[in-house]
């Protein structure tokens, strides 16, 4: 049935090719005269809907090189690539405007981590941002955070703070539940909101900023045995995450922090770009933050043979086990096998969501031209028609039917094909923003396309490879893009 909806889609846009450019040397009838009429181009003609021009990717902010400002400002290739794309506009320090196509390209991100946090038993819920001192003053992490706790009065003069992270909160829902059972856990709750830090020198845009997205999530077990358990259910989620995405990703021993706990992974994206320094065995599979060694230490303490090599790497996730830290505070108890109160053994796990969007960008893509992880690009084909008024302009056509044929074709492109409809501009220049945005799959439709034996040229971004395939070629090689 598919192969059938294709071919008609594609023997009526050949067919509206001819009657519009191609004259007949002699009408058989009056009959075909009349239906060359009634199928003019102008009435037969498919219109795509998502198109270029009416994305909101404002002109101005794709100059944002120019304007010194700015350009003095932009320290890391990712920020200066999603400012000069239109990605983000900056507001105040350390916040920024997320424009539509990385709201898209978050959501999707937010899909992937949803499926992962499902599968290990995740359930998602939705905490207040504001945050009472009260929490905070009994964690005794009211002082302890200093300065980089945003803090704030209401009218009644009660402190609050915006919450950087929600040990506190949660472990005080959970207590609120007086009836809790220990067949109820493990218990892992998450949430993807706003966070907020008051950084004293905001930088490198989306990767260290005052204001940002994260995936935190919060497990409560029964003993120490099953909370470590949890623990490596979460690493490993994590670790099929980052595969998913295609980052390369490396798990290091970390510091517990202001956080707490005995336990602590960080999730590391090795790049240059990095703020944290990291100690890596060349000989086993040993890796931690330099921080948690002595200083100056060459050898792994876990082989006793291989030297330790640095480099430096962008933190886009944290895995904390924390014991009974919270839970003891705030009573956080179940009713264990002998119907006895006990108290919940607790882990704490954070993705930066807009850190993990920019440090992509950072490490995948070239100077010049953003790369997107293939899964969450804000949209997958961009398709490009030749410019009005050229010699192969009736090639138009061609373009606009093929945007329909693979959103009838194939259900999880649609919405993910956008339509070039800038037709003043050239092909040349067009395909340069084109690059420059993204798009994992370009479709330039020019001369080719008006052969005996058509061809579509297929500009694929992750490897910079430019293949001329068929019609049918187009449709075997982007039914195979995997959606999220």
């Amino acid at each position: 049935m598919m192969e059938s909806a294709i071919h008609n889609t594609w023997r009526r846009a050949f067919y509206n090719l001819r009657g519009a450019f191609i004259l007949p040397k002699r009408l058989q009838s009056g009959q075909a005269e009349h239906a060359a009429v009634s199928e003019s181009p102008s009435s037969a003609r498919v219109h795509p809907r998502l198109l270029v021009s009416r994305l909101y990717q404002p002109s101005n902010l794709r100059d944002v090189a120019q304007q010194s400002r700015l350009a003095g400002d932009m320290t890391c290739k990712s920020q200066r690539l999603m400012q000069q794309a239109g990605l983000i506009h900056p507001s105040n320090p350390g916040c920024y405007y997320y424009l539509p196509a990385t709201v898209r390209s978050m959501e999707k991100l937010i899909k992937v981590i949803d499926q992962e946090m499902h599968e290990i038993g995740g359930q998602k819920l939705d905490m207040p941002s504001l945050c009472s001192a009260d929490l905070w003053k009994t964690s005794e992490r009211w002082d302890l955070m200093g300065k980089e706790l945003f803090r704030l009065k209401d009218r009644h003069g009660a402190d609050y703070c915006l919450g950087p992270t929600h040990e506190e909160a949660v472990t005080t829902l959970v207590a609120h539940q007086t009836t809790f059972s220990y067949k109820q856990l493990p218990l892992l709750l998450y949430q993807v909101t706003r966070k907020f830090r008051d950084e004293p020198k905001p930088k490198f845009g989306l990767l260290r900023g005052r204001e940002f997205y994260m995936k935190d999530m919060y497990s409560f077990d029964v003993s120490e045995e099953a909370a470590n358990q949890t623990y490596e259910s979460v690493c490993e989620a994590y670790a099929r995450l980052f595969a998913r995405l295609g980052l390369r990703c490396v798990q290091v021993q970390a510091d517990t922090g202001n956080i707490g706990g005995t336990l602590s992974h960080e999730f590391q994206l090795p790049a240059d770009i990095g703020e944290d320094r990291l100690l890596v065995c060349r000989s086993c599979s040993f890796s931690a933050n330099v921080e948690t060694l002595s200083s100056g230490r060459t050898d792994c303490p876990q082989c006793n043979t291989g030297s330790l090599v640095e480099s430096k790497g962008i933190e886009v996730g944290h895995t904390f086990y924390l014991g009974k830290k919270y839970s003891h505070i705030f009573k956080a108890t179940f009713s264990n096998v002998q119907n006895k109160p006990a108290t919940a053994e607790m882990g704490c796990y954070g993705l930066g969501v807009t850190r993990i969007l920019a440090a992509a960008i950072e490490v995948m893509s070239t100077e010049e031209e953003i790369r997107w992880p293939g899964l969450i690009a804000p949209y997958q084909v961009c398709v490009l028609p030749p410019k009005k008024g050229s010699r192969v302009d009736e090639a138009a056509v061609l373009a606009e039917t093929m945007v329909q044929t693979l959103g009838e074709a194939f259900p999880h492109l649609r919405g993910e094909v956008v339509y070039d409809d800038r037709t003043h501009m050239t092909i040349g220049k067009r395909l340069k923003d084109a690059n420059r945005l993204g798009y994992p799959y370009v479709i330039v439709v020019g001369q080719t396309a008006l052969e005996e034996s058509p061809k579509f040229e297929v500009v694929c971004q992750q490897t910079g490879e430019r293949m001329f395939l068929s019609k049918d070629g187009v449709l075997d090689l982007l039914g195979r893009v995997e959606t999220v």
